[in-house]
C-alpha cells in the first residue's frame, strides 16, 4: 500500500486487519493527528448526528505518553456515545503535552451509529515521525 499523500493537512484511511478493524491516520503535528483520529472514528463508524442545536463538552485526560493519550481520547469519545448518546463533529485541542490533553468538542445526539466499536486498542500502536509529519495506525475492537 502506498504512503498517504500529505498536503498541508491530516487525513486517514482504512487499512486491512486480520481480526479487528484498523485505520491509519496522519497529520503535520500531534494536534492534527488527534483531530484526524477522532474524525476517522466517526466517519468509519458511519455516524449520523441529529440536526438539533450543538452540544459542547470539555474533555480533560491524563496519560503516561502521547500513545496512551490518543487511546484515552478516542475511548472517551466512544464512552460519551455509550453513556449519553453523543457524537461530535467539531474538535478543538486546547492543550496537549506528553501527560495531558484538554479539548473542547461540539456535536449532537447520535441519530444513527451504523458500525459498533467496543474500544480503541493499544495493539501495535505507536506514533511515528515521517518526513511529512506524524502517523499512527489504530486498531479498533469491534
Amino acid at each position: 500500500m502506498n504512503s498517504p499523500n500529505f498536503i498541508n493537512f491530516g487525513g486517514f484511511e482504512e487499512v486491512e486487519h486480520t481480526a479487528d478493524w484498523a485505520y491509519r491516520v496522519w497529520g503535520q503535528n500531534l494536534t492534527d493527528l488527534f483531530i484526524q483520529a477522532a474524525i476517522a472514528l466517526y466517519t468509519l463508524a458511519d455516524v449520523e448526528l441529529a440536526s438539533e442545536s450543538s452540544i459542547k463538552r470539555k474533555i480533560q485526560l491524563q496519560g503516561v505518553d502521547h500513545v496512551s493519550l490518543l487511546v484515552a481520547w478516542l475511548n472517551e469519545l466512544l464512552y460519551l456515545h455509550e453513556s449519553e448518546n453523543l457524537g461530535f463533529n467539531q474538535f478543538e485541542i486546547l492543550h496537549l503535552d506528553v501527560h495531558s490533553l484538554e479539548a473542547e468538542v461540539r456535536g449532537a445526539h447520535v441519530q444513527n451509529w451504523n458500525k459498533f466499536i467496543k474500544a480503541v486498542t493499544y495493539h501495535n500502536l505507536s506514533i511515528q515521525q515521517t518526513e511529512k509529519g506524524l502517523e499512527a495506525t489504530l486498531v479498533l475492537d469491534v
